[in-house]
């Protein structure tokens, strides 16, 4: 199957996962590569995004309702620099496509707040307080999933090495109800454009790094627990090609790490850092 067959047949999934690599633009091109070549297909896709918190979903709505793109005040407003930070300008060229497009665009993520209360408090103890039961997480199961605490914990102590087990479990519950809300955001925005009738085939083309769909764990597998397995998922794992990193790519390919590599050029910051 050539590049522009694969593409067109994406179409067919209720929602694909995009994972990308930080900042690197070659990957924002893919996304909207993917999103060009469905509503070529006449899909209607929804886009969800994990640089925006669940916070600043209005402000975001407020500015894909305008058409004037210079009053950048309005990311004070979706409290960007506390939800993500880093520059704007890197994931503009999605948000301005949703726009042209007048595309629905969905905040994936629990507030930083939300997260910054259970590293600091453990899981069990934020579940106590007003802003979980605030931003509906007080509805939402948190599956600790063996598979992905397995995988998750490896990789914190590879990334933060020296700590003491008792230091990971924070982080690592973080993690899971970042995940946890994420696949929230998701599952919420195909049942939405699932009840609107007369509206074209939806698909949803979630965008987060690419962490969050590894081995189909992160939040796939939480998105089809909603929906008992009966909808289609496909994930495209980003990732920079570049002859030194050979051995890396077969490893990828051989563990599987999603249903689909895409190989891209390296982004002007050069190749991502791997954890050991």
């Amino acid at each position: 199957m050539n590049v522009s067959d694969w593409l067109k047949s994406l179409s067919r999934y209720d929602i694909v996962y995009v994972g990308e690599e930080h900042y690197n633009r070659h990957h924002i091109d893919a996304a909207l590569t993917i999103m060009s070549t469905v509503m070529a297909e006449g899909i209607r896709p929804v886009l969800t995004m994990e640089m925006f918190g669940w916070d600043g979903q209005e402000a975001l709505n407020d500015y894909l309702s305008t058409s004037d793109r210079r009053d950048n005040a309005w990311l004070d407003r979706a409290r960007w620099h506390q939800n993500w930070g880093g520059s704007f300008d890197n994931y503009a060229p999605l948000v301005a496509f949703a726009q042209d497009q007048h595309l629905s665009l969905y905040a994936m993520n629990p507030p930083k707040s939300l997260i910054r209360r259970v590293v600091k408090l453990g899981l069990n103890q934020a579940r106590e307080e007003a802003e979980w039961t605030q931003w509906g997480m007080d509805r939402e199961e948190i599956v600790d999933d063996p598979a992905y605490r397995s995988r998750i914990l490896d990789q914190l102590r590879r990334c933060h090495g020296g700590g003491s087990e008792e230091d990971y479990l924070p982080m690592y519950e973080a993690s899971m109800v970042r995940d946890e809300g994420m696949a929230k955001t998701v599952a919420q925005a195909l049942r939405t454009a699932r009840l609107i009738e007369g509206a074209p085939r939806t698909l949803i083309l979630s965008y987060t790094g690419g962490g969050h769909i590894q081995y189909n764990l992160p939040v796939p597998k939480r998105v089809a627990r909603r929906f008992l397995d009966r909808v289609s998922q496909a994930t495209v794992y980003l990732t920079s090609y570049d002859p030194s990193r050979e051995d890396d790519i077969r490893t990828l390919l051989q563990e599987g790490i999603a249903d689909y590599l895409w190989l891209t050029p390296v982004s002007q910051q050069g190749l991502p850092r791997r954890c050991r």
